[in-house]
């Protein structure tokens, strides 16, 4: 079986889906490798690295794609792209399935068996095949990075001959993957660390990595979790008193890193236009979720603003992608632990099991059409044709 590994075209995107280890063992289990030439520039994997681990270089994205049985990518194809696929094609991506209803459907369209990988169910033995924790794993280390680069002070406590130097505050709004890399690390840097969540049960993982959890209203928050570990939507009443209570905590806080993300809903707004008035000239807020439009007003995708009085905004887009060896590493792996279970040992064939929860989890388009329920019911509705306007009669 031939797979394909193309270069990714997407604006700003260094990261590539196979690094020469991962292109090494899925040769390892009988697979054909073909890697488009440059694929792994952005990630600091030459062509002569996946060379040597087996694979044949193409010298276009069409070479490299015109007789794969399987394309492993980072995003999604555009549809340029798409023309290069064999018919029938398997595809395995990142592909923002539940906000992307027309990039979805152009794929079924095309006749490829689309895998959406950031639909991996939140189960035990699939947890090794989870893009998006591996990838928001690096994005939560980032943000603190990024907010250390723009901050005009140190983090830890420094006890010097001219005086000393306090810690800095950070808060990290959102204790998901990325929320508690962050907190981990803006630990390691000497930081006074607080978060807040949703969930109730994020609080014990907060306190076990040296923070302090800020509750908001911990009856309402007793509901705030999806049975897949995701936070679920909470009602207007919950984030005025939300709304309230990080209020006041944040005018005392010098960095603010907010992580919040509802799949397939836009982001929700957790720090206003008057919050971050009320925070001091010099303080730093990175928003994780620009792309999904926002955490944070004001934020804006790939621009650091700084406001009238002093604030710094970070809103980085693909924020994994600025530390692409390792997140193209992690990214590799993750497919190829998907695709291993299915593959015969003794065959090399890949068998891919239908019922498999893995696979249905994922599996969003066969046979040329979406056959994923969530993603069919996330799909903008065709609006309802025009009415004519009724003939006037003769006379009238």
């Amino acid at each position: 079986m031939k797979i394909a590994i193309p270069k990714e075209r997407r604006d700003g995107e260094r990261r590539v889906a196979a690094s020469p280890e991962t292109v090494g063992k899925l040769i390892g289990l009988g697979f054909q490798v073909t890697v488009e030439k440059s694929a792994g520039d952005g990630a600091s994997f030459p062509d002569a690295a996946y060379k040597d681990a087996g694979a044949t270089i193409a010298a276009t994205a069409a070479a490299a794609l015109k007789s794969a049985d399987l394309v492993l990518k980072v995003q999604a194809p555009e549809a340029a792209e798409l023309k290069n696929f064999k018919k029938g094609a398997m595809l395995m991506a990142s592909m923002g399935a539940l906000s992307d209803g027309k990039g979805v459907a152009a794929i079924a369209k095309a006749g490829i068996t689309g895998f959406a990988m950031e639909l991996m169910p939140r189960i035990t033995r699939a947890q090794s095949m989870d893009i998006l924790s591996s990838q928001s794993n690096l994005a939560g280390y980032k943000a603190v990075l990024d907010a250390a680069s723009e901050f005009g002070r140190a983090f830890p406590m420094m006890m010097t001959a001219a005086g000393t130097v306090a810690p800095a505050r950070a808060f990290i709004m959102g204790v998901g993957v990325a929320g508690l890399q962050a907190i981990a690390t803006a630990k390691r840097l000497g930081a006074v660390v607080t978060a807040t969540d949703v969930r109730p049960a994020t609080k014990e993982q907060v306190e076990s990595l040296g923070g302090k959890f800020l509750e908001v209203d911990p009856e309402m928050e007793k509901d705030a979790q999806t049975e897949g570990g995701y936070a679920k939507e909470m009602p207007p009443e919950y984030f005025e008193k939300q709304k309230q209570v990080v209020s006041e905590h944040i005018k005392k806080q010098d960095i603010v890193i907010t992580t919040a993300l509802i799949p397939g809903r836009p982001a929700p707004v957790l720090v206003t236009k008057e919050m971050v008035e009320s925070m001091q000239p010099g303080s730093v807020i990175v928003d994780l979720a620009v792309e999904a439009g926002g955490n944070v007003v004001g934020a804006k995708l790939g621009q650091v603003v700084t406001t009238s009085n002093g604030v710094k905004i970070v809103g980085h887009a693909n924020v994994p992608g600025r530390l692409a060896e390792d997140a193209s590493m992690l990214f590799g792996r993750n497919l190829l632990n998907f695709l291993t279970p299915f593959v015969d040992k003794e065959t090399k064939k890949l068998e891919i099991d239908w019922e498999d929860e893995v696979v249905t989890g994922t599996l969003v388009t066969k046979g040329g059409k979406v056959v994923n329920e969530r993603v069919a019911k996330a799909a903008p509705a065709k609006k309802p044709a025009a009415k004519k306007a009724p003939a006037k009669k003769k006379g009238s």
